[in-house]
């Protein structure tokens, strides 16, 4: 009788102990999978950066050093049984207090990632723009720089690298962070379609001109104010200049032509320049756009103030604004009055 009584709490203890090891290896695995992550400083959201090309282990030591997650050991463990290690999409994830690992591992195998803004203005050249968009995407400039510069590459599309600049339309745009160089190229290919389709590419057949052409003079006027209301009166002498045959003597191509855009005087030996960017050399338009040109800009070509002035000069007063003349002997007024000015600043070049 002893001995099965015996027996009997032998089994017990050992049902007991069972539980208690299932119970504990089953709070063991809870931990591994719902401990709740931290979130880096005092703030209630955070972004991981999840770089193309990561590994497990990779992954797994930014979380700990970044002090997402407490032990990587059990992290790995979930990630593994999830097989995390063959679905590691990079991207910029949103994390929030109230996520647990198994809520991160989820996200990153999914690749729900959070868009990103890409914005660029006032932008002179392509390299310029790829340092800038560099800073806001995973892909670096050089290989923005290297794509803008492959000739086969552009030619399939319908462009060059003298013409290229007018691709990009200043703006902001939502993107993913993982973009590549290809993706962003091609993003801005069809934000282009869409800037031009309806009436922008109608009304830039009633000014004569082409899509090039456009970005080409809008560049130029850019150059030429940064008074926005100013604009369409600008375009509206460059036209005028255009249809009448007259060379636009544009200082701003000048400026590109030499590779100087911080030239506050233009002299005579500068005119002289051999360039086809040099309008006081060359008719017609350069071959390209000086700059990546802003919309604003492109929209004043495309509704052009309808005057019937052919020439302009900065005003005396270096306000932003210009004097406008209908003729060479109101220009060259307007001309003395404003070279004047620079000698009493003792401005010279």
């Amino acid at each position: 009788m002893r001995n099965k009584v015996s027996f009997t709490k032998l089994l017990l203890f050992i049902i007991l102990f069972i539980i208690l090891f299932a119970g504990y290896q089953g709070y063991l695995i809870y931990r591994k999978v719902y401990t709740p992550i931290n979130i880096p400083g005092k703030s209630e959201l955070y972004y991981l950066y999840v770089h193309t090309g990561m590994n497990m282990d990779q992954l797994a030591d930014t979380l700990f050093k970044n002090k997402i997650i407490s032990d990587s050991i059990g992290f790995l463990w979930l990630a593994k049984k999830k097989n995390l290690e063959k679905h590691i999409n990079p991207g910029r994830y949103l994390l929030n207090m109230e996520m647990n690992r198994n809520d991160l591992v989820n996200m990153i195998r999914s690749g729900k990632q959070a868009p990103v803004k890409v914005t660029f203005h006032n932008i002179r050249t392509t390299a310029q723009l790829a340092g800038l968009v560099s800073k806001q995407i995973e892909t670096d400039s050089v290989s923005i720089v290297d794509l803008l510069n492959n000739q086969v590459l552009l030619s399939e599309y319908g462009w060059d690298s003298l013409t290229i600049p007018g691709l990009f339309i200043p703006n902001t745009y939502e993107s993913f962070w993982n973009t590549s160089p290809d993706e962003f190229f091609k993003r801005m290919l069809k934000e282009y379609e869409i800037f031009w389709s309806g009436a922008r590419e109608s009304k830039a057949e009633s000014v004569g001109l082409n899509k090039n052409e456009v970005s080409t003079l809008a560049s130029i006027i850019d150059e030429e104010t940064y008074r926005d209301d100013e604009l369409p009166k600008i375009a509206g002498v460059f036209l005028n200049r255009l249809k009448k045959g007259y060379r636009l003597q544009a200082d701003p191509t000048v400026r590109f032509a030499k590779g100087d855009f911080e030239m506050k005087r233009i002299l005579k030996k500068d005119l002289k320049i051999n360039s086809p960017y040099n309008t006081y050399k060359y008719y017609g338009l350069p071959p390209g756009p000086i700059s990546i040109p802003s919309i604003a800009a492109i929209d004043a070509v495309l509704n052009p103030d309808r005057n019937d002035y052919l020439y302009f000069c900065a005003r005396e007063d270096f306000s932003g604004y210009h004097n406008f003349a209908k003729t060479l002997k109101g220009h060259n007024r307007n001309a003395i009055k404003y070279r004047n000015a620079l000698n009493r600043r003792k401005i010279y070049k």
